[in-house]
Parts: C-alpha cells; sequence; structure tokens
C-alpha cells in the first residue's frame, strides 16, 4: 500500500511538468499520419527475418539521413541508430522499436500482404510482420521526423534505436538488444532513460496499457536431445522409440506447471514449439528434437521450472530405456518498468490518450528484449491499441491472421514524441 501511495505522490508531484502538446508539434504529427501508415504498409509488405533486415535497415537510415541526424548502421549487424541534438542541452533519451519479422505465412486478404518467403532452421516458410514490429518502425521513423522539425523543443538530445533480432536471433548468432549493448548503443551519448511502446491487437484504438515494476516475463528457449535405438516400425519391440519418450517428456513437463509451480504467487508457462524426428512411416527413429519455451516472472520460480524440466527430461527418457539432454538459452529478462520513471511519465499518457484511455494492466507471460536495455538504464515500456473497437474476437500476435488497424497509429507518434519533451524539460 505504501509503495502504492508514494507511485500515486509521484505522479501527482510529476504531473505538474507537463505541458500541453506544442501547436507546430501536434500539426507535424497529424500531417504526417498518412505517411506513418504507408510506411507501416511497405514494411509489412517487405518483411524480413532476424538478423536479416537488410532492406528495412536501409530504408530506416535513408529516412534518418534525409533529416540531417547522425545515423549509425550495422549495429549488432542491421540495426540503425540516429542522435538528433536539440537546440538546448540537457540529458539523452533513448526510444526503441524492433525491426524483425517472423517465419509465419500470412492468411488474409490485405492490400499490402506480405508474399516472402524464406528458410528457417531449414523450413521453407512465409515471412510477416505477425507480431507488430512493422508498426513500431512507422511510428518510430515518423517521431524521428516530427522531432527533427521541432528541435528547438528538445532540452537535450533523443537517441533513435532501430534494433534487430527482438524475436531472437538465429541459432549460433549474436544480436538483439544484448548485441547493441555490447556494442555500446547506450553509450556516446550516454543514455539516461528509455522508452519503448508494443502494438497489441487485443486493445483497442485508443487506448494504452501499462505496469509499473515487472511487466513482461523472463523467457528461456530449451532444446531437448531424446535418443532411442532406431528398429523396424513393425517390430517396436527391438528398438527406443524416441518419439514416443517425447510425448512422455512434453506430458510430463506440463505437471511441473499444473503441480509443481505456485501459479497463485505468478503466472509461469512451459510450451514446446517443435518437435523433428524420423524420416519415413515405417522406421522408428534413433533421434528426437524437441524445441520449446519457458516464461516466468518470479526468479524462484524459474530456478524451480529449470531444474525440474532437466530433472525430468532424463529420468522419463532413462524409464524407457532411452537417454535426453536438454540445453538452456535465455532469451530475455523480466520486462521491469522503474517505478519513479513510470509514474513521472504516466501523466503524459493520460494527458495525450485521455486519463480513462491509460489502463493499468497485470503482467503478461509474453517476453520482451527490451529487458536488456533495462537492465542497464531506467526505461518505460507500454502497450499501445491497435484493435478497431468493437471487435470481439482479435487474433492473437504470432499467427497468420494477426491484424492492426492503422488508426492506432497516430496515438503511437504522439506518445513517441511527447514523452520524451516532457522527460527532457524536467530535468
Amino acid at each position: 500500500m505504501k509503495k502504492i501511495i508514494a507511485l500515486l505522490i509521484i505522479g501527482i508531484v510529476s504531473s505538474s511538468i507537463v505541458a500541453q502538446m506544442d501547436t507546430k508539434l501536434l500539426k507535424d504529427i497529424e500531417s504526417i499520419e498518412q505517411q506513418v501508415i504507408d510506411w507501416r504498409r511497405h514494411f509489412h509488405e517487405n518483411p524480413e527475418l532476424s538478423n536479416r533486415e537488410f532492406k528495412t535497415a536501409e530504408a530506416i537510415a535513408k529516412h534518418l539521413k534525409s533529416l540531417g541526424m547522425e545515423v549509425q548502421t550495422g549495429v549488432a549487424k542491421t540495426g540503425v541508430v540516429g542522435i538528433l541534438k536539440g537546440n538546448q542541452s540537457g540529458k539523452v533519451v533513448a526510444l526503441r522499436a524492433d525491426i524483425d519479422a517472423l517465419p509465419v505465412t500470412e492468411r488474409n486478404s490485405l492490400p499490402f500482404k506480405s508474399n516472402v518467403t524464406d528458410t528457417f532452421l531449414g523450413t521453407e516458410t512465409g515471412v510477416m510482420h505477425a507480431c507488430g514490429h512493422d508498426t513500431h518502425i512507422a511510428i518510430l521513423m515518423g517521431v524521428a521526423e516530427v522531432l527533427s522539425k521541432n528541435k528547438n523543443l528538445i532540452k537535450g538530445t533523443v537517441k533513435f534505436i532501430f534494433q534487430p533480432a527482438e524475436e531472437g536471433p538465429p541459432p549460433g548468432e549474436e544480436g538483439g538488444a544484448k548485441l547493441m549493448i555490447k556494442e555500446g548503443v547506450l553509450k556516446n551519448p550516454d543514455v539516461d532513460v528509455i522508452f519503448g511502446l508494443h502494438i497489441n491487437s487485443g486493445t483497442p484504438v485508443g487506448t494504452i496499457k501499462y505496469k509499473p515494476e515487472g511487466t513482461m516475463a523472463a523467457v528461456e528457449r530449451f532444446v531437448v536431445n531424446v535418443k532411442g535405438k532406431q528398429t523396424h516400425g513393425s517390430a517396436p519391440w527391438t528398438g527406443v522409440d524416441p518419439i514416443l519418450i517425447s510425448a512422455k517428456i512434453i506430458d510430463g513437463f506440463q505437471t511441473i506447471i499444473s503441480r509443481e509451480s505456485n501459479l497463485v504467487q505468478e503466472a509461469a508457462v512451459i510450451t514446446v514449439g517443435k518437435i523433428t524426428s524420423g524420416v519415413r512411416f515405417n522406421i522408428i527413429p534413433e533421434t528426437a528434437e524437441l524445441i520449446g519455451t519457458v516464461r516466468t516472472l518470479d526468479p524462484d520460480m524459474r530456478d524451480l521450472i529449470i531444474r525440474r524440466m532437466t530433472e525430468m527430461a532424463a529420468d522419463i527418457a532413462k524409464a524407457y530405456g532411452g537417454s535426453a539432454t536438454i540445453e538452456w538459452q535465455n532469451n530475455t529478462v523480466v520486462t521491469y518498468n522503474d517505478p519513479k520513471l513510470t509514474a513521472q511519465m504516466l501523466p503524459t499518457l493520460q494527458q495525450i490518450a485521455g486519463e480513462d484511455q491509460v489502463q493499468l494492466m497485470k503482467a503478461t507471460t509474453g517476453g520482451e528484449d527490451f529487458s536488456y536495455f533495462q537492465e542497464v538504464v531506467p526505461g518505460f515500456y507500454f502497450f499501445l491499441g491497435g484493435m478497431t473497437p468493437g471487435n470481439t474476437t482479435p487474433y492473437p500476435h504470432h499467427t497468420p491472421d494477426f491484424l492492426i488497424d492503422d488508426t492506432g497509429l497516430l496515438l503511437g507518434v504522439k506518445t513517441m514524441s511527447q514523452l520524451p519533451l516532457d522527460y527532457l524539460n524536467a530535468q
């Protein structure tokens, strides 16, 4: 209760430093809306996978250079950074947008539907902006243009970070926020705070959702390698079936969630998203591979789940005459909104969207590598409505039918333009 009261007090105090949106700035934002939509549709029609966003990066860099910014390319392989110095000195605010697409084959009749194909993990697949990163790119390009026309309002520096590989780099490669940080993206000039947003297909246009402190889950990628004994499909007793063992392992993993994890404390998820085994209908194969993800919001639950999955995979395989090992890769930590920064910037969102349209949310089991930036500097990450109002059956992210209403982009440009101005003017 004390923490909530403190946040409210900070919010009340900070509201006094929130200025009305400058008339010229607002006019510039509204005049660029169609251009932002056009950018979004271009990137949607021409998506690129993680660490392969070559043409995307080229288009972003060309735009930033046209605005007279100092531009860095090739950051974390395909990332682009633009630096905009205001007419007055002050602190440094970073704004981040992710730029990669997913190995998903789009299934709709949009005039800007993606027909791009590529190879992912050895499989031919469609490529689609099935998580809304195309909108993030377009919004931040719009913010870059309007703020570059209003440098007189900037009391400090704004650093625009267009980040590749948020969905995770291909196996065996580095990438994403981790690599950007490693290569110094938060240095020269040194970033004081960072802001980011994510479009949401299940939140109505015009609505913003946020949460102080833990907002999104830590994400682990795991690979289970199961070894059996190959034999003829007509005589399973002469071999050891790794596919059967895999089924038992998957079933066992779910009992860790349903019977061992304290879900009253926090949510947790184990998902197996890919199974590879065998080459022919009448051959019991030698091996199987399971690839999946674990999502946790509590460090102790994370440790428990990882330990039990490692034990269970080996023990179940042994019980059926085979063996199994599990490999782990951390993809994100918990997305943590700095409570003081969140309370300070909340009035900005409320003024722009309307107080009743800015809603407190619960933590989600989605993951976001924006979290790595937040480990280094205070950050605030929020969700922007992208669902047509009245839609009762929105399509989830990462699906072939995923849709975003373009009319939601304007609020994104407004918020991401005003947040750095209000923060810098308060210093």
